[in-house]
Parts: C-alpha cells; sequence; structure tokens
C-alpha cells in the first residue's frame, strides 16, 4: 500500500509522534493531502514554521484546528480523507488519577467521535494509537484507553468494511513529550541532586519516534480490521535508564505514583490465546471481530510483561541508543 496521492489526517498531529509522523509521510511519500488535526494554534504555528525552516513543508501539508471532543467539527475535517491515523489522547497518570472526566471525554467520547465521523465520511482505514498501559489497566488512564481499544474493535461490525479500524498497542516512546528522559537529562544541571527512582525493581517497555511511526505505517498496511498490532521492543530497568542519562549519581527511591505499575504488560495472558506471533510483532485478533479463523491459532498461554521480556537494554546500550537519538 502506497500513501501517494491519499489524503491521510492524523489527530494529536502536533505531538512528538505526530510531528515524526508528518516528517516521515512527508519524505517518504507523496500524498494528496496530509491533514494535522490537533486542538492548539500555537503548536500548529511552531509545527509549520519548523518544517519551513528545515524545507519540509509541502503544498499538501494543512493544518486544522479541531478538538475530538467535537463531532461537528470532526465530521468536517474528515470530509475526502482515506486514511485517519489518531493519535490524540490525554495521558499523563497522575492528571488522570485527579481529572478523570477530562479524559474520559476525550479518550472514549473522542474516540467514539472518531469512529463516527470516518463512518459517515466513508474513510477506508482509521488506526488508532494505543498503549501498554491499557493492559489489565490499574489507573485512569489505561481504563480509558482500554476502553477506546474496545470502541476501535467493535466499530468494525457497524461500518461493514468502510472503513476498517485497528489498534497499534506499544511501549514508552523514548524522548517524547512527558518521556521520564527529559526529566532524568534536566539532573545533568543539577548536580548537588540525588535522582528520584519512584521503585528500584520498575520497569517498562521502550521504542523508538522512528520506529514507532513506521510500527504504526506498516500495520496501516497490513491492517485487515479488529487487530491490535504489538511489535517486538525491549525493556529497561528506570534505575538504569538513570544511569545511563546522568552516570555516577546517588539516587532516592521515593516510592510509586498513584496509578503506577512496577512493570506494565503489552499482552495479558487472556489475550495470549488470540494471539500470533511473527519475527518482530504480534497481531492480537480480535474475539468480537475478526477476519482471522480462530482454529488457526495454535495458542500457547503467555504474557508480555517488561519485566520478564527476554530483550533487556543495558546502561551502555542505553546510553548509545540515547546519544544517536541525540537525547543526551
Amino acid at each position: 500500500m502506497s500513501l501517494n496521492k491519499k489524503n491521510i489526517l492524523i489527530t494529536g498531529g502536533t505531538g512528538s509522534f505526530g510531528k515524526e509522523c508528518v516528517k516521515f509521510i512527508l519524505k517518504n511519500y507523496k500524498p494528496n493531502k496530509l491533514v494535522v488535526f490537533s486542538r492548539d494554534e500555537l503548536k500548529q504555528f511552531e509545527m509549520e514554521k519548523e518544517l519551513e525552516n528545515k524545507n519540509i513543508k509541502k503544498k499538501c501539508l494543512r493544518f486544522f484546528l479541531g478538538d475530538v471532543r467535537d463531532k461537528d467539527r470532526l465530521d468536517l475535517a474528515f470530509k475526502d480523507i482515506n486514511y485517519v491515523i489518531h493519535a490524540a489522547a490525554l495521558k499523563q497518570v497522575p492528571a488522570a488519577e485527579y481529572n478523570p472526566m477530562e479524559f474520559v471525554k476525550t479518550n472514549i467520547i473522542g474516540a467514539e467521535n472518531i469512529i463516527f465521523a470516518s463512518i459517515n465520511n466513508k474513510v477506508e482505514r482509521v488506526i488508532s494509537l494505543s498503549t501498554d498501559k491499557a493492559a489489565n489497566p490499574i489507573n485512569l488512564y489505561g481504563a480509558t484507553k482500554l476502553a477506546a481499544d474496545k470502541l476501535f474493535n467493535a466499530a468494525n461490525n457497524l461500518s461493514k468494511g468502510k472503513p476498517i479500524f485497528s489498534t497499534v498497542r506499544y511501549g514508552n516512546v523514548l524522548g517524547s513529550r512527558g518521556s521520564v528522559v527529559p526529566f532524568f537529562k534536566s539532573f545533568r544541571l543539577k548536580k548537588d541532586k540525588k535522582i528520584p527512582i519512584t521503585d528500584k525493581d520498575m520497569t517498562r517497555f521502550f521504542i523508538s519516534l522512528e520506529d514507532s511511526v513506521k510500527f504504526v505505517l506498516n500495520s496501516l498496511n497490513v491492517m485487515k480490521g479488529g487487530e491490535i498490532f504489538v511489535p517486538k521492543i525491549p525493556s529497561v530497568k528506570i534505575i538504569d535508564l538513570a544511569k545511563a542519562i546522568v552516570p555516577k549519581r546517588k539516587h532516592q527511591i521515593i516510592g510509586i505514583r498513584p496509578g503506577e505499575k512496577v512493570a506494565e504488560v503489552l499482552i495479558t495472558k487472556d489475550e495470549s490465546k488470540n494471539t500470533l506471533e511473527f519475527k518482530k510483532h504480534y497481531i492480537i485478533y480480535s474475539e468480537v471481530f475478526s477476519k482471522f479463523s480462530k482454529k488457526s491459532i495454535k495458542y500457547k498461554l503467555f504474557e508480555y510483561n517488561s519485566s520478564t521480556n527476554k530483550h533487556f537494554l543495558n546502561v551502555k546500550q542505553i546510553q548509545s541508543i540515547c546519544e544517536k537519538l541525540r537525547l543526551i
């Protein structure tokens, strides 16, 4: 599948993922129209100037102000769109615990608005970005993303093939807005400060921004509707991440924040019975909607957990990756 001569819209297009995705598409394809949909006019202005300064901006690029909570605005924005990449979300775990209804409005009701705007405008494909926190969620953010995943899955029953809906689920993105990397980096100038660590055993899945974009676009290419695509990605110990970014510094254990887990899960044991493994990724097939026969899945129960992951990065490997990505 090529994105050439297609009309593509990215919700949350001024976020870390959206910006990287726009750059990647403009560099590698020639879309007819590429729409950045977001609610912050300042971020749109700054993104437009950044692309102009790097000589990346193309005539196909459009900036569309709007909020996924506004279904009428979405309906207008989705006219003549072929593919939708839904990246807009509220994501901060502590903020969700304190402001639950705001997360419900954006992450759940916003997802419903995306679905009906896509159906009403006969969009061809819609792929939604999820999170490891949606697997066995213990916090409000994860619960809203799980609900959104279920909505996008079930939307295939409503659309009857136009559009088809699927989801991508992955872990933390290195260096993204809200990432722990810039937080740790800030301590390089505070030489007398101990590095705060929530828990010495805390682990997380990590993926680079570029790899997340490539994985989403590849999933958009192969999706049939109803799948959750999960990449095979490395884990890191948070304490090792701190050591890589601020070497030879003492740490202070401060305890887990409300809604946090010690380890994250990308595939639960219950989901594993509907999961197929490939060389570089997994696909979780829907129990509600799937064009894939369950009879073809010979499963063995497992859990894809950041603490039991076979692929862990050590301190030197983390340093190397961060330097390559110019994060430190």
